[in-house]
This record gives structure tokens, sequence and C-alpha cells, in this order.
């Protein structure tokens, strides 16, 4: 059976599904479309929402149809079920911003979608007769603002109820074969999930040392916020003491230019695949998302990824595992120890931390940008965003870093929710701007030009190894035995912009940072891996730290150095038939004679001389 087939299934009754008996059913996941058209494939709340899905992210103008066909088996009467949710209407529901129809043969079919519930819900789209044969499909977006479409069902069963539940309907798709349990088992040295910086750089260092290695990402592209879907620039300083080859690896994938919110180029997409491609013991797992884990007691047997377009899973077997997912999820799967939020100042004497603990982080951007053309360009009136006006409003024609929603909500769970506001505010502000600020004139030939739709995290869970790494330690300079790749970025923590604030206070979208310069700090190995998870790495933002001393270590040129010491370190607990705390406890001197050599090609980089941030001078 092909993917498409396998993809787009026709049940006449199984006992296992919830349609009647003789029913028809066709499931058609909205993301295995064949032709998206110009919708996109939004991959980032599976966790949380149950599947990938397409989106109408069309800044305000339609995008084309998607278009699929499927084999109709049995003539009848079909109904029309779509799983979609009005986006916007969690801040104002005088209008859905995201509608759309569901054509079939290119006729609208019943009603219009995306204006029911602000959850994700099944909205009955109408009937129609079907005959047997090829029916075709069509995704009719209204509006170019961020229509959403997860699944269409087809069924001749007029009883059919629809099944939201998140753990059901998983049961459901598997039922309808939409979802394929693992047929596949692929072994490897070492499986790592994530394809940000981190991971990158510990699957490169780990392939060149003579590991098999497993890459997972569940994006079309490698670099996480450092690719063309996010664009955000490298931070940080590499090859410095006490390992200053550490870095050479970063270096080969890094972008010659900076900034954020700059065109797709300027991030070198395919600098990062030529250097992957490069590497033959590594085989690649691209629009693959690591959906649970397979245990043996406290060791990680197998990982189980999951392709987001044809829902395809694969066991990926290893000895070694990473988690460079930057929210931790391999871990929290298999039952580590993580923490969330700001510590309470007295837990570990950190003077940046609060009084009392809490739940905030950190939050996450929605970049954009706009561009000037040599006429008036149009942008919609909306009445369904924020209500802006000459006070609240933002007067600029671009937002990076500083545009940052869901300090105060959950980075994980409420993830889908920090997103839209993000994408809510942004084309609320520029709706105004254009259409209503005394000030439009000036805005008459600004075209807005990008907005990301895949938003820029910082923080949200962080795993625990054998250290915790504290502000204490890195402002009194603490020396372990076990330090490795330098940290040179400030602590620079993230909080709400009290300008902000006095206009949307509880929903700020604009941030602060503040910034407490260190000297370089080498940070220890036994915040590599999770002390009680025997056979798993972790490199990036969820690494055994603080909340404070995250602020100096999750930017990108450092999560990658952190990333080639774990690929170090993993090719020595192949070599020694050893988990990773053993290189600390026997391995250590190993460990740091390949730090010394590094794993460069030896071949010089483009200088990256942007964005290296201030630090103390020893």
């Amino acid at each position: 059976m092909n993917m498409n087939m396998k993809r787009v299934c026709f049940f006449a009754l199984s006992l296992l599904t919830a349609v009647s008996l003789h029913a028809a059913a066709i499931l058609v996941e909205a993301e295995a479309f064949a032709d998206k058209g110009g919708w996109v494939v939004d991959q980032q709340f599976m966790a949380q929402m149950g599947s990938p899905f397409l989106m109408a992210h069309g800044l305000g103008r339609p995008v084309a149809d998607a278009i699929h066909s499927v084999a109709i088996s049995e003539e009848g009467d079909y109904h029309l079920w779509v799983r979609t949710r009005n986006w916007n209407a969690l801040w104002n529901d005088t209008n859905a911003a995201g509608r759309f129809r569901l054509l079939i043969n290119g006729e609208p079919c019943g009603r219009e979608l995306g204006t029911g519930s602000v959850q994700w819900v099944w909205q009955k789209a109408g009937s129609t007769h079907l005959n047997k044969g090829t029916t075709r499909i069509s995704l009719r977006d209204l509006t170019g603002f961020n229509g959403r479409c997860d699944a269409i069902f087809l069924t001749t069963d007029n009883q059919w109820k629809p099944v939201n539940d998140k753990q059901k309907l998983e049961k459901f798709r598997y039922r309808m074969n939409t979802l394929i349990a693992p047929e596949n088992t692929r072994k490897f040295d070492f499986v790592v999930s994530g394809g940000g910086v981190a991971g990158v750089c510990a699957a490169i260092s780990a392939a060149r040392l003579g590991l098999k290695v497993a890459l997972v990402q569940d994006r079309p592209l490698w670099g996480g916020n450092n690719s063309s879907e996010v664009r955000v620039h490298l931070g940080g300083r590499t090859n410095i003491g006490p390992y200053p080859r550490l870095g050479d690896v970063v270096n080969e994938i890094g972008p010659a230019a900076g900034g954020n919110a700059k065109p797709a180029a300027q991030y070198e997409d395919d600098r990062k695949q030529a250097v992957i491609d490069a590497e033959k013991n590594i085989t690649q797992f691209l629009n693959t998302r690591a959906v649970r884990v397979e245990m043996d007691g406290k060791r990680i047997r197998s990982v189980i990824a999951r392709h987001i377009e044809s829902g395809i899973e694969t066991r990926l077997t290893a000895p070694l595992f990473a988690d460079c997912t930057g929210d931790g999820s391999i871990g929290i799967a298999a039952g580590a120890e993580y923490r969330i939020g700001r510590e309470s100042r007295a837990e570990f004497n950190e003077p940046t931390a609060p009084e009392q603990a809490d739940s905030m982080t950190m939050g996450s951007s929605v970049q954009w940008y706009s561009t000037e053309q040599d006429s008036p360009v149009d942008f919609p009136d909306i009445d369904w965003g924020i209500k802006f006006n000459d006070k609240n409003c933002e007067k600029v024609k671009m937002g990076e870093w500083t545009w940052e929603t869901g300090m105060n909500r959950h980075q994980v769970d409420e993830f889908e929710r920090v997103r839209d506001y993000g994408l809510l505010v942004v084309l609320s502000n520029w709706s105004f701007l254009k259409n209503r600020s005394k000030h439009r004139e000036e805005y008459a030939n600004s075209k807005l030009d990008w907005v990301a739709y895949v938003a820029g995290k910082r923080e949200s869970y962080r795993l625990v190894g054998d250290l915790l790494l504290t502000e204490q330690d890195l402002i009194q300079d603490k020396v372990y035995a076990d330090g490795t790749a330098c940290t040179t970025w400030t602590i620079d923590l993230h909080y709400p912009d009290p300008k902000n604030t006095v206009h949307f206070p509880g929903n700020e979208f604009k941030s602060i940072c503040k910034h407490i310069p260190i000297h370089p700090y080498p940070i220890p190995y036994r915040c590599f891996y999770a002390r009680d998870v025997d056979n798993l790495f972790m490199a990036g933002r969820n690494i055994s730290v603080t909340h404070v001393a995250l602020g100096t270590i999750r930017v990108m040129r450092t999560t990658g150095m952190m990333g080639e010491v774990v690929g170090m370190a993993a090719s020595l607990c192949v070599k020694h038939n050893c988990d990773p705390r053993a290189i600390y406890e026997k391995h250590l001197n190993d460990l740091k004679r390949l730090m010394h050599r590094g794993v460069g090609i030896g071949v010089e980089q483009p200088p990256q001389t942007y964005n290296m941030g201030r630090m103390k001078q020893r």
C-alpha cells in the first residue's frame, strides 16, 4: 500500500470504529493533501491537540486552494465533518479570522468553517451525494488570516458522533489507518531528537567520531530558531578556552551574516543541509517527530518517530539518546525529573531569582517585517483583533525579539495560544497602522511581507542532571573539573515591558531584558545528561540549569558547542560500552582529549563577528 493510500482509507464497518454497521467512512488528514496550495503544515502543537494541521498563513490575502483526491468505493449521501477551530475567539468573537470553505469537486459544500468553537472540534460542513470513483476535495481560504484544518471525515452514517478527546481521537486515527504504528525498526548507535543547532552539532560530532546517528527533526529544515522559518541569529562566542576547538562545527553551519527577522536567504538553510549531507554516518529524519519512547527500566530502549505528513511511524533503537528538543520532550516521556518556571531566591541563594518561586518563563517571539513598495498597498481593516489606538499601538515597520508573548503562560501546554496571540497582535497592530492611525500615510506604501508562524521559543522544561548549574556558580566563577564548552553571553533574562503592561496588563506582547555580564564559564559536563534516565544526554536550552542560569547558556552558538561535547561523549560511551555518567566518573580525561582536538574539518570558515555579546575579561 503506498503512502497516499495509507493516508486516505475507505472503511465499511469496523467494530472498532465509531461508525455504524455498513456505513462508509473516509478520514483525510489535511497535512497529507497532495497539493497543499498556499496552505502550510503546522506541527508545533501535536502533543497538545493530537496532530499537525494545515494553516492558511496569507497575511490578509487568501492563499491558493489545497487539493486532494480520494477514492469513493460506495455511492451514497455523505455527511462531511471538518476538524477546525476559531482561533481568535479567545480574544475577540466579533468575527472569525480564519474562515474557509470545503469544496467537493470544485463546488462549495455547506457552511463556512473555522467559525465555531475556540477549541479544536469537528464542525459539520454539510452533506453531499458522492458517486463511485475519484472525488476531489479542496480547502478554500476566505481571509488569508490563519484558518486551520486538521482533518476531514466523510461518512454515510448520519448518527456519527464527533470524537474530540485527544486519546480517543488518536485511537480513531490508528483504526482509520491514517496513523501507521511502527512496522519498521531502525538500529543506530545514537538517536538525536531535535534538529536545531544543538541537535545538528551533536549528530555531526558523533558521526565524525564513527557513530551511526539518527537525526530527527519535525520541520522540513534544520537549524531550529536559526532557520528561515524563525529567523533568529546566532549568539555567543565560540573557540575560546579551555577548549578552543569547541565551536568548529558551529562555525561550519552558522550563517555568515547576522540579524533577526531578515530575508530568508540570510539564514543559509542550504549551508546547514550541505554539512549534514556530507556526513554519511547520519541518517536524516526530516518532517519527523519523536512522539513517544519505549523503556527498559530506567533506560530508553527506543524512540517512536512519526512522519508528520504520512503518519507512518518508525521505531529507532540505540544504546544512547540525546534530547535536543528544547522542550525536554524525550526526557519527560522517559520519566526524567524536570523543572519549569523560576526558582525562589532561597533555594540556591541566587540574587537575581524572585523571592517566591513561580511559573513565569521567558516568552516566545513571532517576528515580522514589512517592505516598502512604489505605490500604496492595502491591508484589511480587521474587526476581530486586539483593539489598538494611537496611544497603545506600536509605530514600527518590523518586530524582532522584543515582540514576545506568553511569559505568564505555559510554554508547552498553552503554546498554540502563545503563538496565536503573537500572530494576533502583529496583524491587529498592522491593520490599525494601515487603516486607522493618524500616521497611516507613513505606512501607505508599506507591505507586510513576512510574519513567522513558527514561534521562536526561549524557555520551557529543563531536565535535571547530576549537577544543576546556578547563578552562584556563574557569578562566583566556581571551577568544576568537568567544565566543557564556555558560555559567554550575559545572564540575559526577559520580562514583560512595563510600558506595554500599562496598556495590556496580563496580556503583554513586548519584552525587556536585563543583562548581567559574566566571565567566560565552562559548563560542567554533568549538566548534559539526565540523572534518572541512564542513557539520555541533553543539549540546548533544556539542560540542567536553573531559570537564572538559563539566561546565559540558551544562545545558539553556546548550545551548538554543547552538542559537540555530547557527540564526543556519546562516542566514548560506545567505545567503553558505558552510560553518560561513567564518562564523568571514569573517562573524563578521554573527553578532555577529544575537546582539545575538536571535530572540525580543518577548513577555515567565514568569520561570524555578529551578536557575540559582551563578557567580563579576565
